[in-house]
């Protein structure tokens, strides 16, 4: 195996091995679309159509997941949409 072989399959390994969570929004009779739209361009950094996107996925099936990475960076804008009145959690 090749010293370039090595390092691409011990880079595709430490990839693997990073753990993935998501923050899943959940649907509610509280807030209005435009609120949940604007929390989510400002909390998961969405475009307005994906925000959009996102709120109709939550409005019809209940939940959806909003924005997927590592915890240490989900955390903190999980914590932005609860604040916002959003019920979300990481998983």
């Amino acid at each position: 195996m090749s010293t370039k072989e090595k390092i691409s399959e011990d880079v595709l390994l430490e990839e693997a091995v990073v753990k993935q969570n998501e923050i899943v929004l959940y649907n509610d009779d509280v807030n209005t679309f435009d609120h949940v739209i604007d929390t989510l361009i400002y909390a998961c950094e969405h475009s307005p159509e994906q925000a959009e996107q996102c709120a109709i996925i939550v409005h019809h099936k209940g939940k959806c997941t909003v924005k997927t990475g590592i915890y240490n960076d989900l955390e903190p804008r999980c914590t932005l949409l609860l604040e916002a009145g959003l019920s979300a959690e990481i998983v």
